[in-house]
């Protein structure tokens, strides 16, 4: 029997409708909206993409957004005084730095300049803190896990008590997705696992996950006989394994043998299509909370 397909596509539509109905009942409650500053340095031209797709999604959503383009040469003074300037900006709730940055400015330090407040990214070391202890301690959850958990939960996915693995250990999503799941609370309350290039019996962990979340950036790393029967399979890697001469784009792959892996498990993501489309959702559901916070209402 064939998996039932957790479309991320189909989920950010949902979650994005939410938010643009939660924006309009704010709007009229406090005459505001969310606020959020995207901040690109330089002419990297995968950083512009992103940073576009960020600033249509939050147009569309009714956010007051401010694009703060900054020349290649900024000096790292001038960045952090930067930040410093939308920390102080109470129609902002949420800054965005995008990275890689220029060799001359220290990327952690930049980060960890951003009150931890308006970091809807997660990544300051204090929001870090706070996704450990859990609960009501976390104000914002690292947006891909978060699009993880998203996708386990509105596909009917039961967590309470489930053996959950995940494969890769990266600070951004395999090490925030295990904690998140091990948490007390919807969608959580599982018994995590991470895996990694130095496990032994990789395969045999992989195999008694009800729930296998691969973060592992290696293609087809995950074998069909790697997964447990009518498990389901969150793929996170997003691999380019060559170019369609016809269209021009990338050929895209994940961690998954996806083909194989469908007739296996009992749900399972596609790659694209995934979890790829859920990230920049994630974003923005977090500068949403970030303004319900700042105006008292959450």
């Amino acid at each position: 029997m064939t998996a039932e397909i957790i479309s991320g596509t189909q989920i950010r539509k949902e979650i994005l409708a939410e938010i643009k109905e939660d924006v309009e009942k704010m709007k009229e409650k406090h005459g505001k909206v969310p606020g959020l500053v995207t901040i690109l340095v330089g002419s990297n031209p995968a950083s512009q993409s992103y940073v576009t797709l960020k600033i249509k999604t939050a147009l569309s959503l009714g956010f007051h957004e401010i694009q703060d383009d900054q020349p290649e040469d900024i000096s790292e003074e001038d960045l952090l005084a930067l930040i410093e300037k939308y920390n102080n900006d109470d129609d902002i709730h949420g800054i965005l730095v995008q990275l890689p940055l220029p060799d001359q400015i220290d990327d952690k330090k930049v980060l960890n300049a951003i009150n931890p407040d308006k970091d809807v990214d997660a990544f300051h070391p204090v929001n870090v803190g706070r996704l450990m202890i859990g609960g009501d301690e976390a104000k914002f959850l690292p947006c891909t896990p978060a699009g993880i958990q998203e996708m386990i939960v509105r596909s009917g996915t039961e967590t309470s008590g489930a053996e959950v693995v995940v494969v890769g250990r990266s600070n951004i999503v395999g090490k925030p997705i295990a904690v998140m799941m091990a948490q007390k609370g919807i969608g959580a309350n599982a018994t995590s696992t991470i895996v990694h290039t130095r496990t032994k019996d990789l395969a045999g962990h992989c195999k008694r996950a009800d729930i296998l979340i691969v973060a592992a950036g290696v293609p087809d790393l995950v074998k069909p006989e790697w997964i447990k029967p009518g498990a389901t399979v969150i793929d996170v890697g997003v691999n380019r394994v060559g170019m369609n001469e016809e269209t021009g784009k990338a050929i895209l792959k994940g961690d998954v043998d996806f083909e194989a892996a469908k007739e296996i498990a009992g749900k399972i993501t596609p790659v694209p299509g995934g979890v790829g489309p859920m990230t920049i959702a994630m974003l923005m559901k977090n500068t949403l909370k970030s303004a319900q916070w700042a105006l008292g209402d959450i």
